[in-house]
């Protein structure tokens, strides 16, 4: 197969394509990125909510040059929203005004479903002509339901659609389709098998650290190292949603906002709510725990004294 320009030529390409755009990414999931790119295969990333799954079709399409399309998928999602759909109101004044001309039935009916009236939504979209191709986010489809996976397995194997009134459309060049799962429910296997799927972890201390240097570069060295060591102590505990990624940059965020310039108990009581989003785990956390915690910290040498 011969490789599209713009795409990376080697796995070490793609990961400095990644990090031009400050994505950190490991040699695992840079392998799966660019086997998806080079082999035309829709990527299947699955893991804990905050891992960076998402950004991943953000960044492809700031790094690719492409065009993002996303679809959020929830509960009761359906073609109609995620394909296409037919613009009823436009068809019904075509008749109208084809009838007062006086034109044969027969013609008008058959002139109906065609392209002009047709409305595309994200797939469909997606599928259409790109320069370069468009990178498609299909985010979350644990949230979706089963119907919805079955009706995608057309668009993952084939990167086509067959809509009964029209024909079928399919993709001159393939989109870049990127799929998430929060793993809140089992995708079916018919669907991972039409992709290169790929476990998103938390990241490992120092690509947490290179992570928030970059996306938090205001941050003092020592407050960063504390902010991911703190954050790596949390994901020990038995908590009903661990911290993300995406909650270790907003909380760095948010000690800069106030001024802090390094970890202290109250400051850790008042800004609990940034790394944990349930009261149940804000609540075994705030006060002995939180201290405990910054104590281990501090006795790793991962924080200047006092903390």
């Amino acid at each position: 197969m011969t490789r599209q320009p713009g795409k990376p030529a080697s796995i070490e390409n793609t990961r400095s394509l990644l990090l031009a755009h400050d994505y950190v990414a490991d040699r695992p999931l840079a392998t799966a990125v660019f086997l998806a790119l080079a082999l035309e295969r829709p990527l299947f990333l699955e893991g804990e909510p905050g891992t960076g799954k998402t950004q991943i079709a953000k960044v492809l399409a700031l790094a690719l040059g492409a065009e993002l399309i996303r679809l959020q998928c929830y509960e009761g999602l359906d073609a109609s929203l995620a394909a296409y759909e037919w613009n009823y109101a436009r068809q019904m004044l075509e008749i109208r005004l084809r009838e007062t001309a006086r034109e044969p039935r027969e013609q008008i009916a058959s002139d109906l479903f065609s392209e002009r009236f047709l409305i595309a939504r994200p797939l469909l979209r997606a599928l259409q002509p790109h320069d370069p191709p468009a990178v498609l986010l299909i985010d979350e489809i644990d949230r979706a339901d089963e119907p919805f996976e079955a009706y995608l397995l057309e668009v993952l194997s084939d990167f086509q659609i067959t809509i009964p009134e029209f024909g079928t459309i399919a993709a001159e060049r393939p989109p870049v389709v990127i799929i998430t799962s929060n793993r809140t429910r089992e995708v079916h296997d018919a669907v991972k098998r039409r992709c290169i799927y790929h476990w998103v972890d938390y990241p490992d201390a120092e690509r947490e650290l290179e992570i928030l240097r970059r996306h938090v570069p205001q941050a003092r060295a020592a407050l960063s190292r504390q902010v991911v060591a703190f954050v790596q102590q949390l994901r020990t505990l038995d908590l009903y949603k661990l911290p993300g990624l995406s909650e270790t940059i907003e909380w760095g965020r948010a000690l800069i906002a106030l001024d802090a310039q390094t970890l202290d108990p109250q400051t850790l009581d008042d800004t609990l709510g940034l790394l944990l989003k349930y009261q149940d785990d804000i609540g075994r956390v705030r006060g002995t725990q939180a201290r405990r915690l910054l104590e281990t910290v501090c006795a790793t040498g991962e924080a200047p004294r006092p903390c």
